[in-house]
């Protein structure tokens, strides 16, 4: 693996305006970013978040942006959960489907396919690579009903050379490698596959990562780097580097299959504050990467 795949996900600096949050990322050593759709970083409402504001703040710090950590195809259960466990006050709900793919409801699932849509637009504005894409509820008896919504996105999303991936998240579809490979598989596209999250898969899923990669490697679009360990109240997160997570063994893996995609780093610890954990998050890996 290279240094240039590093990125940062801005997660750590949400509260943060985007041209403050570029400015640390940047200090830092990063050349790319992962910008979460959470204003005032990202929304697939313009009036929200203007588009162009937020390219033109990275390449004033000499980011690119390289992936988008959206929520579409999750619809408000999607989000719900995850905003929840970050702190984050969801707003403009009804904008959301009740449950994305998962839904029964064909004019749900049409808003949610025009919402995924207007994020592969953004990604291709943003000259991203790739976007994160959830899976409504998580729960694997809507997997099949998810596929032919996710096959016309990944169709949608090759026009645009986009490629779209499902984070691997809790213990539903998201954190069971086995189901991951099976929609990969049947939606049946190389634009659609995994983002490879191996704490998560630790943490939330309790799936050996070494185990998850073997099974998923084959569909593997973006992958994002925490550190952690366990603890007395679980599977905690620590410093990079400092943990239990071989990232050197995760990146030869990377390499032997051919990996083109970046590598971001998600800063989520409470101390030391994000511009020294992210700066110390990117001189561990490339310190492991020489």
């Amino acid at each position: 693996m290279k240094i240039s795949c590093i990125s940062a996900c801005s997660i750590a600096l949400i509260d943060y305006p985007p041209e403050r949050a570029f400015e640390i990322i940047a200090a830092a050593g990063y050349k790319k970013v992962d910008v979460l759709e959470k204003p005032p970083h990202l929304s697939l409402f313009a009036e929200e978040c203007e588009p162009e504001s937020i390219k033109t703040a990275a390449e004033a710090h000499g980011l690119e942006i390289a992936n988008l950590g959206t929520y579409v195809g999750g619809g408000q259960a999607g989000r719900g959960v995850q905003w929840a466990i970050h702190g984050f006050q969801a707003k403009n709900k009804e904008r959301f489907t009740s449950c994305g793919f998962s839904s029964q409801d064909p004019a749900e699932l049409e808003t949610e396919l025009d919402q995924v849509r207007r994020a592969i637009d953004l990604a291709f504005f943003f000259k991203a690579r790739s976007m994160r894409l959830f899976t409504g509820n998580d729960d694997p008896q809507t997997l099949d009903n998810m596929i032919p919504w996710i096959k016309r996105s990944a169709e949608y999303a090759a026009e645009k050379n986009i490629y779209i991936g499902l984070e691997n998240h809790g213990d539903g579809i998201a954190g069971q490698p086995e189901l991951c490979r099976e929609l990969a598989e049947k939606v049946g596209s190389p634009y659609f596959g995994v983002v490879y999250e191996p704490h998560n898969l630790m943490a939330e899923a309790g799936v050996d990562y070494r185990a998850a990669f073997e099974i998923m490697k084959d569909h593997i679009v973006h992958v994002h780097f925490k550190d952690g360990a366990p603890t007395d109240q679980g599977y905690g997160l620590s410093l990079m580097g400092e943990g239990e997570i071989d990232f050197p063994w995760i990146m030869a893996q990377l390499d032997a299959i051919g990996y083109a995609g970046d590598i971001a780093l998600e800063y989520e610890l409470h101390s030391p504050p994000p511009d020294i954990g992210l700066k110390q998050f990117y001189d561990a890996l490339a310190e492991m990467m020489e």
